[in-house]
């Protein structure tokens, strides 16, 4: 599989498959969100995800996919490092701010910067056209985010701590996005760099949430935290995979703007499954956020 994948870069239908990954990513990436964000402490749910996804990509790391090249150990260093710092800043985050006002900052920051490193690292350029549909996109996107703010919110000063976490988080996300297409590009077969990818990236959270867990005067129950982290880790393999996938056959600015249109899956699940409210500001905002990926698209 790893040879037929390599053997569609660069193709049409190389191309077509990035652009299904990068919108399964979006929709897996919203829920994931969700995950965190819900009704468990965000330290608590990050900590049982990633520990339920490094055990499960341990035996595919040591026993399925090739041994990583040389080269490739300070590129998971790197990305250990910079993974773990977005996902503390992002816990912080959610720890001060409603899902729907913090996550759609978080989003709208990260692709603005990821095209920017796309073009420093791989020279991709966007066209005119292509530069109009991000502009459209993170208007729907930051337009959400203040709705959010202004209709949704009470405590403004713990809010604005919030979104100050909420854009250095989005700044991360494009480092990591673009740090992570440099190493899924560095190695040969692309499923060795996302099974070590994910082995070591399971290790910092838990740690993190075990000793947060053992200070608690109110302890959370374990069976259904542990349930919550099962499933988002297995969401966490197929969302982040899926974009680290897309950046490897087709641009990674492209892949980027694409995966934000998770903030409109975002929104739905907010209304649906948090309770929070969608009204027509908000409808007309998230067909922006849909007609920018689409201008994005056509314009390449």
């Amino acid at each position: 599989m790893s040879a037929w994948l390599v053997g569609l870069e660069g193709t049409e239908a190389g191309h077509q498959l990035a652009l299904s990954l990068a919108l399964l990513a979006a929709f897996l990436h919203a829920i994931f969100g969700a995950i965190q964000k819900g009704r468990h402490d965000p330290w608590m749910s990050r900590g049982a995800i990633d520990f339920f996804y490094g055990a499960m990509a341990a035996p595919f790391a040591f026993f399925v996919v090739p041994f990583p090249e040389p080269h490739m150990w300070p590129i998971f260093a790197g990305a250990f490092v910079v993974h773990t710092i977005y996902k503390v800043l992002q816990a912080m985050a959610y720890s001060r701010g409603s899902y729907t006002v913090v996550y759609p900052v978080v989003r709208g920051t990260g692709p603005f910067f990821t095209v920017i490193g796309a073009y420093l690292l791989f020279g991709e350029v966007f066209t005119l056209i292509q530069w109009l549909g991000v502009g459209v996109l993170l208007s729907g996107i930051f337009g959400l985010a203040l709705y959010n703010y202004l209709k949704l919110e009470g405590n403004r000063g713990v809010l604005g701590v919030a979104l100050g976490l909420a854009v250095i988080t989005g700044s991360f996300a494009a480092l990591y996005t673009t740090y992570d297409a440099y190493g899924i590009r560095a190695t040969a077969d692309p499923f060795t760099f996302l099974a070590w990818f994910f082995l070591f990236d399971g290790i910092a959270m838990p740690v993190v949430a075990a000793l947060r867990w053992r200070s608690m005067r109110d302890r959370p129950e374990l069976p259904p935290l542990l349930m919550r982290g099962f499933v988002g880790a297995v969401i966490a393999f197929f969302s982040f995979g899926s974009v680290m996938m897309a950046t490897r056959l087709d641009k990674v600015g492209e892949a980027a703007v694409l995966r934000e249109t998770s903030t409109v899956f975002a929104a739905v699940i907010g209304w649906v499954f948090l309770k929070e409210t969608v009204g027509p500001r908000r409808l007309v905002l998230m067909a922006l956020i849909a007609a920018g990926a689409v201008i994005v698209e056509m314009g390449g």
